[in-house]
């Protein structure tokens, strides 16, 4: 995808019913711009995270008076999910006694709270355990095509859970001989059931990809829901999205 054309996207997914209504409107594929769409809120998410903690007693406070967690959550533009960890761990509630109210409502001590967890976990669409259970299958989806793929091509590897012991960092394949993909020999295969913009990338770059190279030699990582073009490339290492490996030949 161009630049362009992804910022243009990147700019109006706002909230998550823009989603169907850009599909509709340019006939783009629902889960790419829900991709798209949750990178956005994560991002956004992350970097406020810590200013919106700062705030956790006064925002406590107001839910003491009354306003519900996702009314709060709406009105300084926050997700509902998070919010409400960092309102009740003013309750003493922790993280984990949190996850499980979350799973379970049945399991919140109060009528109103148990009303206002079905109210946010029915809102936040990317922080939800739904919306957490989307990306975990996306994600093991992507990486069971490369698999099988590997496998019907005869070409053996070895998979993460594999490796671990062994190395400080592990992709999630590591092919036991190369392979040559536009003139590099490949060594190992990331996948990432993500949309490899110029902010994706270069967080992958930094965490997983520079150093799986430095351990292994050249390498590829492939963006499930594609890449920006022109993308920013790094020595010994090819960004591909997922028609590579209709497009392959040995």
């Amino acid at each position: 995808m161009h630049i362009k054309e992804y910022r243009r996207l990147f700019n109006r997914l706002n909230k998550y019913s823009d989603i169907k209504t850009l599909s509709k409107k340019d006939n783009y594929d629902e889960e790419l711009l829900l991709v798209l769409y949750t990178q956005k809120i994560v991002r956004k998410a992350t970097s406020r995270f810590y200013k919106v903690k700062s705030r956790s007693k006064e925002l406590h406070k107001k839910w003491k008076k009354g306003q519900t967690i996702y009314e709060i959550s709406k009105s300084i533009d926050f997700p509902p999910v998070l919010l409400g960890l960092l309102i009740l761990n003013e309750e003493g509630i922790t993280r984990k006694v949190y996850r499980n109210m979350l799973n379970d409502r049945g399991k919140a001590p109060t009528k109103r709270l148990r009303r206002e967890l079905d109210e946010v976990v029915r809102k936040d669409a990317i922080y939800s355990p739904n919306g957490y259970e989307v990306q975990y299958k996306r994600g093991k989806y992507s990486e069971k095509e490369i698999n099988d793929w590997l496998v019907d091509r005869g070409l053996k590897f070895r998979v993460e859970a594999d490796l671990r012991n062994s190395y400080p960092k592990t992709p999630d394949f590591l092919l036991d001989k190369p392979i040559n993909v536009r003139g590099t020999e490949i060594f190992w295969i990331e996948s990432k059931a993500t949309f490899g913009d110029a902010h994706e990338i270069h967080k992958n770059l930094k965490s997983q990809l520079k150093p799986y190279r430095e351990l292994f030699g050249p390498g590829m990582v492939i963006y499930w829901f594609g890449f920006i073009s022109p993308s920013p490339l790094t020595d010994g290492i090819l960004i591909e999205s997922k028609e590579f490996l209709d497009e392959w030949e040995e």
